[in-house]
């Protein structure tokens, strides 16, 4: 929120810096960045004078442009081109001079010399927008003939400096958006660090009614989502420009001056933290609000002329008719001040935050005043904020205050009381503070003490301190007042041995298999565990009805919390390919959530939700690419197999080979899965279906594998690592070709081998498949190489061949394999 350093010192005394402020403002945690020195007009007016308009002839070549001749006040005229309709001769006008910069909304440009149809110009008559001391933009300004040519712009309006500090504020600080709420935290600062200072705000004693001719009546139907409402009459006002030091005051902290109407209530907001609406009193039919909930669906257009159907949980500002604004939120279309306006109903109330809040977030809205109402205002400020306004109106744009004050408030909010003891905030805070310091800092805070004891103090906290209800939170409090710097740093640490445990052993292999990812060719990516729930609509393998959906979303597309990294990933992929990086090999590690009604008691509700640790791999594109010593290759799922085989290996796991199969499903079009001995998943892997990746907008094939980390690190702890002396004899190896049937898969031959010779053999593997011509109908031809070693002697022949020849029996025997 930005901070007016000068506006700042109408509220406290004090001589520091705006850097010191600064640096106060956030020792007390009021993060504030270095303030920045800003002028009531953006650019103070730098390079702008005060010129005489000497001559003035149409341009010969240009139906509207005119060429003058200009005295800047420095000796030889200048020759300007100007396009204003209204430009004369013996004009006094504002003059931007070669290399003065002046803004396009946003955008800088720089004045050059410059030739406009064949004439030479040598810099800018300016108009009211183009300097940004005013909107018009129907001629140049032209100045009372009194004032000196050469007299600097920013002199002749008076422009002022100021510097603006950017303060951050926490959700539970909802007593510092205003800067009268940072006054009182600057104020106990400087109370504390012994500066003479005082705390201050106008008055409001001169408030008083002049009529009833606009009398308003209010009904609060909903007293929940409005604790308080207060409305006030102003009648006969003339809406027009506010005065300078009210627009040099929004201009400076940001904020775009509209009328003196709504310039009021923006001041107000800005001043005091308080929300305010200022109706047409004339619009109000029937001359009744009415605070109300309006039925599911109810179409309204607000004020920026987008229709919107309401909940039936939106509170709405109504008149007898129709509804005027949605409450705490945003305005209707015709519900604000225009210049047509003659009678105002001004509108100070204090709406309960989670209603406000969840209908910010259905509409998609966040304004001014719903980051204060959602974080909760002062409720007993709403009167004295609606007085001050009232007052300001009347003074700034004339009328009279022609009703009472309209005060719905049936249960007013009462002080927190908090019982503090002296022995728990040291306790807390590390080192004794005596009494009488603590008792400076809650009084400077504005907390009331109503007893005292030797063993500490009964306070009464002020309703606007939302966030200091406990004795936590004053000791809090006391803590950022005293100074967090000044409490020193023990000589001594203690400190208890402990030990790995399963969560460190876990970590430790994360960061090791990431770096083998990394080694491979893998980039980390980190997605947001909340995602789109429409992605889990219509799915089997991941029921939309088992997806832990929010209650109060930020969004549509973060509706959710994922069920598998699946999508994350996806949505990175078509990221990258739309930015030309198609060749992809990504990792992630992450929770994924999951909600079972049927799991749901009254007793154990939480029951219902579970959450694991996922480890997630992606390939796409190719694999080698534009290389002069190999030719394009594309990724394929054979090679995602190898990774996550790699993976158990480098966990001490044995891998099936193959892995079961994995029935198709809306995810995969085909992939492989691998299970304990228990059937627990551990991993599936394959190709993501065409469908799905066609929802993602991606050309290229995606090979995706999902490992189950939490079940990983389960398994790996049956796991026994050992060691051995490598053998001294050599080790043989033999080669079968086998024909068998079609349906038979390399696990079976495997399985059998193990079992034939359990003591010498070390290792099978397949490394030719045969299908085609000169084999018989649903027969294969399987090339497959044994090892043979003995860690105690040399085999020999006989040896081997006896082992052999029972391999190739039982291979006949049970599958029927015979010898090509």
């Amino acid at each position: 929120m930005n901070i007016s350093y000068n506006w700042l010192k109408e509220y406290v005394d004090f001589s520091l810096t705006p850097g010191e402020v600064a640096a106060a403002l956030t020792s007390v945690g009021l993060e504030t960045d270095v303030a920045e020195e800003v002028q009531t007009v953006r650019g103070g007016l730098e390079g702008l004078v005060i010129g005489e308009v000497l001559t003035c002839e149409d341009h010969p070549n240009s139906d509207h442009l005119h060429i003058t001749t200009v005295n800047l006040g420095n000796g030889e005229p200048v020759q300007i081109v100007c396009g204003a309709p209204n430009v004369a001769a013996g004009q006094k006008v504002v003059v931007a001079t070669i290399g003065a910069i002046l803004y396009n909304g946003e955008e800088p440009f720089t004045i050059k010399k410059s030739k406009i149809r064949g004439a030479e110009s040598c810099g800018m008559i300016c108009a009211e927008d183009e300097i940004g001391t005013g909107a018009g933009h129907d001629g140049i300004i032209v100045l009372p003939p009194d004032v000196a040519a050469g007299t600097l712009a920013r002199d002749y309006y008076q422009i002022k400096s100021d510097y603006l500090l950017e303060v951050d504020i926490t959700p539970n600080r909802a007593d510092g958006c205003s800067h009268y709420g940072v006054a009182r935290d600057l104020y106990a600062y400087l109370v504390q660090n012994g500066y003479e200072t005082a705390l201050r705000k106008p008055g409001t004693d001169h408030f008083t009614v002049d009529n009833h001719e606009r009398d308003i009546r209010v009904i609060v139907e909903n007293r929940e989502a409005c604790p308080r409402y207060a409305g006030v009459s102003v009648k006969g006002v003339t809406v027009k420009e506010s005065p300078g030091w009210l627009q040099d005051k929004l201009r400076t902290i940001g904020l775009r001056p509209i009328n003196n109407v709504v310039d009021v209530t923006n001041y107000i907001l800005y001043a005091f933290g308080q929300p305010l609406h200022c109706f047409d009193a004339d619009k109000i039919a029937g001359n009744v609000v009415i605070v109300k909930t309006l039925p599911e669906g109810t179409p309204f257009v607000t004020l920026d002329g987008v229709e919107r159907r309401l909940s039936g949980r939106d509170l709405m500002i109504c008149n007898g008719e129709a509804p005027m604004c949605i409450a705490g939120v945003f305005g209707g279309l015709e519900s604000g001040s225009t210049g047509e306006t003659k009678n105002v109903f001004i509108e100070s109330a204090c709406f309960h935050p989670t209603w406000v809040r969840k209908t910010a977030r259905r509409h998609g809205l966040n304004t001014d005043a719903s980051f204060r109402f959602e974080r909760g205002v002062d409720p007993n400020a709403t009167i004295y904020c609606l007085k001050l306004a009232a007052l300001m109106v009347k003074e700034i744009a004339g009328g009279t205050i022609s009703s009472d004050i309209k005060d719905v408030y049936d249960a007013p909010v009462k002080d927190f009381i908090v019982n503090l003891s002296y022995q728990k905030a040291d306790s807390l805070i590390g080192k004794h503070i005596p009494a009488e310091t603590i008792k400076r800092i809650v009084t400077s805070l504005e907390m009331k003490i109503l007893e005292e004891t030797g063993e500490g103090v009964t306070l009464s906290v002020p309703p606007y301190r939302v966030d200091v209800q406990r004795d936590v939170d004053v000791i809090e409090d006391i803590l950022r007042i005293y100074g967090y710097n000044h409490i020193e740093i023990p000589a001594t640490l203690t400190s208890s041995l402990t030990t790995k445990g399963e969560e460190d052993k876990s970590y430790k292999l994360q960061n090791l298999i990431s770096e083998q990812l990394v080694g491979c060719g893998f980039n980390e990516i980190m997605n947001n565990s909340l995602t789109r729930a429409a992605y889990y609509d219509g799915l089997t393998s991941f029921p939309a009805e088992h997806s832990v959906r929010l209650l109060n979303p930020l969004s549509a597309d973060l509706n959710a919390m994922r069920r598998t990294l699946l999508f994350g990933g996806l949505e990175s992929i078509a990221r990258n390919a739309n930015r030309r990086h198609a060749d992809l090999r990504f990792f992630e590690f992450g929770n994924c959530y999951s909600f079972d009604k049927e799991k749901k008691t009254q007793q154990k509700a939480l029951d219902a939700y579970s959450g694991e640790y996922h480890l997630g791999l992606w390939l796409t594109g190719k694999r080698v690419a534009n290389s002069w010593a190999h030719a394009d290759e594309n990724a394929s799922v054979y090679e995602l197999k190898a990774y996550v085989e790699n993976i158990f290996v480098r966990l001490g796991l044995d891998l099936p080979h193959p892995a079961a199969g994995h029935p198709a499903d809306d995810i995969f079009s085909a992939a492989l899965s691998v299970h304990t001995p228990g059937g627990k998943e551990l991993a599936v892997f394959g190709i993501v279906s065409g469908k799905i990746q066609k929802a993602f907008d991606i050309d290229n094939e995606v090979y995706f594998a999902e490992l189950n980390w939490a079940e990983l690190m389960k398994a790996i702890r049956r796991v026994k690592t050992g060691y051995r002396e490598l053998s001294k004899f050599p080790a043989v190896k033999r080669d079968l070709a086998l024909l068998i049937d079609k349906d038979v898969r390399f696990a079976r031959i495997e399985k059998i081998a193990y079992e034939t010779e359990k003591k010498l053999l070390r290792d099978v593997s397949l490394f030719d498949v045969y299908e085609g011509k000169n084999l018989e109908a649903g027969k294969k031809s399987y090339a497959v190489s044994f090892v043979l070693q003995d860690e105690s002697q040399t085999l020999t022949d006989k040896v081997i061949d006896r082992i052999m020849s029972r391999m190739v029996k039982n291979l006949e025997d049970k599958l029927g394999a015979k010898l090509r």
